[in-house]
């Protein structure tokens, strides 16, 4: 899939894009609202290819009330997803994951209590979206929209898509995952490569928030759905290891797969590679040299969030404070050293962890 997202101000947009013409559509205002979005120099995540225009998310602070038909919810700090829209020919794939999981973490950020979004009954692929996202049809507004809300208050922490982009507060363990540097980067954008935060949250909606780990341990592992992991990227350079090695994110665990155990297979190889779909960092070919190996584990993650840069926390300080005492498949933090790993990447716990 060629082409990128990219924050974008409206005004280097091309509104006659043919994919527009839906929005057009729908709301008859929507070329007047567009300019007025323009000559504020207001910015959109939009995402282009060699096609145009691929996908288009715009997001609003408010603190207003919402007017639906038969009520009306007072007036809050919200986020309202203004325009979420993808092109037929992404449908089904990534781009809509990763544009609302970018859409959810600057929610989280910016500490409104709710993100709200309104949608025409019609686009089904988008609602059943919003629903695996934990939002909530409150109701239907004047135009015939129905309201979907998500708020911090009714956080439903039974499934880790539902809950995103929070922590549930009820686990007892987490751990570490190890990736070598050049899979950590394919897998997850690299802070310390980045300049500016914007460029994570641009490849994190094209690559989506879900990820695939793929592992080949000499010995056993202690993880399982729901747990949250820190993701620890091995520097494979020949010195200054334990100040370049470091946590860099923060995931949760949705589903683990035990492959091969032993060298006994529990999954073939057809059915190995098409679990592991676009989610994961290797090619084909690749998955069929891991398939080879004697034990090999696949993990599927959500993608919580990232320290950012100048905030990862390198070996050294992992090992000062404890919590780097054995190989990383083997380390099983209780929720306290969880959470102080996460205090040492600089995280807000109170805006992650919502008690």
């Amino acid at each position: 899939m060629a082409g990128k997202f990219e924050w974008r101000k409206f005004s280097e947009v091309n509104l006659e894009d043919s994919f527009f013409d839906p929005l057009k559509t729908d709301y008859v205002e929507f070329p007047e609202w567009f300019k007025k979005k323009s000559d504020a120099g207001e910015y959109t995540l939009v995402f282009h290819d060699e096609q145009g225009v691929g996908a288009f998310v715009y997001l609003k602070k408010e603190n207003e009330t919402i007017e639906l038909v038969d009520k009306t919810l007072p007036a809050i700090p919200r986020v309202k997803i203004g325009t979420l829209r993808l092109a037929e020919r992404f449908r089904g794939m990534r781009l809509g994951e990763g544009a609302l999981g970018v859409s959810l973490w600057k929610w989280r950020d910016d500490k409104a209590e709710e993100i709200y979004v309104t949608v025409f009954e019609k686009h089904a692929e988008l609602i059943n979206l919003f629903e695996r996202f934990g939002f909530k049809c409150i109701g239907m507004n004047s135009r015939g929209e129905y309201v979907y809300l998500k708020s911090r208050k009714e956080i439903d922490y039974s499934d880790s898509y539902k809950a995103f982009p929070f922590l549930n507060p009820d686990f007892s363990e987490a751990g570490l995952i190890p990736i070598f540097e050049k899979f950590h980067d394919r897998l997850f954008p690299y802070s310390e490569l980045k300049i500016k935060r914007r460029e994570i949250e641009e490849e994190t909606a094209g690559n989506g928030i879900t990820k695939i780990y793929i592992g080949t341990p000499y010995t056993s592992m202690h993880y399982k759905a729901g747990e949250p992991v820190g993701i620890y990227r091995i520097f494979e350079g020949a010195t200054g290891k334990t100040y370049k090695s470091a946590v860099t994110s923060y995931c949760t665990i949705t589903k683990m797969d035990v492959i091969k155990n032993s060298g006994r297979a529990t999954m073939n190889l057809n059915d190995f590679i098409k679990n592991a779909g676009n989610k994961t960092v290797f090619s084909p070919e690749e998955l069929t040299i891991i398939y080879s190996q004697s034990n090999v584990v696949m993990l599927e993650l959500v993608y919580n969030g990232f320290f950012g840069k100048g905030h990862n926390v390198i070996h050294k300080n992992l090992k000062e404070e404890g919590l780097f005492e054995a190989h990383p498949y083997n380390l099983n933090y209780t929720k306290e050293q969880f959470i102080k790993l996460l205090e040492m990447g600089d995280v807000d716990v109170q805006n992650v962890i919502i008690d």
